[in-house]
């Protein structure tokens, strides 16, 4: 399981990982079929990973989540 899946998973699942970060429910499974959250939480323009992992208790710690979901990061 992805390190992504899992922190949606820990946030209650896509509908409401989706409410958490304010965003549709398709935008997350666009997230979990990439494998890596928009370009935008990586530049700081959105906290998505924070958000998530406030949500994981203490399952996921957001520098991991976008360390680990990079979209340059080599598989």
């Amino acid at each position: 399981m992805s390190l992504l899946r899992e922190a949606v998973d820990a946030a209650g699942g896509v509908e409401k990982a989706a409410a958490l970060c304010g965003v549709s429910p398709r935008a997350v499974y666009k997230w979990l079929k990439a494998g890596s959250l928009p370009r935008t939480d990586y530049t700081g323009e959105t906290r998505y990973a924070a958000l998530l992992a406030g949500a994981s208790e203490g399952r996921v710690a957001a520098n991991v989540l976008l360390a680990e979901t990079s979209p340059g990061r080599a598989a």
